[in-house]
């Protein structure tokens, strides 16, 4: 899955996981799990994760290899938030060749990004157990509070304008030579990021035939 910050991507990835019963990898998820489970790769990206630091692309590669070699993939698989970089795009080709595993479609969510300041703008989050709000889409039943957990609602730095504007243009610049790349294949599958709820379930299941 590609696509802006804010672009639905989340949402379509599980949406494709329901509807063809695969696994759902995300980089979040991966590290996460890596750490709980006290691999290698899991051990140093902690070092990282504990200073509020960005895993450095080897770890976030090590970790994606570490995860290919668990059984639920061999039937296929999703990648959500990975991969972000040519150099990581280049790691997930050899993982792959590695694991003699082709990769069928990359889908790429597109969305003017007015559209994307404006909606990730309105996002909402919750500090203690992580539940998210819109203010339009999915409003708290009493503003401003979490409705699982009663704990009051805090707008992310990475959700304000100026932020979300600076993370579209290190998107940018970071993902264009990767769509150039899958474009290159024949494997770019593009999906509009303004797709009604109640359509995008048929829409993704014609997109992908």
């Amino acid at each position: 899955m590609l696509g802006p910050p804010g672009s639905g991507k989340g949402t379509r990835a599980h949406i494709i996981s329901e509807l063809y019963d695969l696994p759902v990898i995300t980089t979040g998820d991966m590290l996460r799990t890596a750490v709980a489970e006290g691999t290698e790769c899991g051990k140093i990206a902690k070092s990282y994760m504990d200073k509020g630091e960005l895993v450095p692309d080897d770890i976030v590669n090590g970790v994606v290899r570490e995860r290919f070699q668990k059984p639920d993939v061999e039937d296929g698989f999703i990648l959500d938030g990975f991969p972000r970089s040519k150099g990581q795009a280049d790691a997930l080709d050899q993982i792959l060749e590695d694991n003699n595993i082709e990769l069928t479609h990359v889908i790429l969510v597109v969305l003017d990004d007015k559209v994307i300041v404006e909606r990730l703008s309105k996002r909402r989050s919750c500090p203690k157990c992580g539940e998210i709000y819109h203010l339009e889409s999915k409003p708290p039943k009493k503003q401003g509070v979490c409705d699982v957990c009663g704990a009051a609602l805090i707008q992310r730095d990475d959700d304000k304008p100026d932020v979300i504007k600076h993370r579209l243009e290190v998107y940018a610049e970071q993902t264009k030579p990767l769509i150039k790349k899958y474009r290159d294949q024949g494997l770019i599958l593009e999906t509009s990021g303004v797709i009604p709820m109640d359509q995008l379930r048929d829409h993704l299941k014609e997109l992908l035939g």
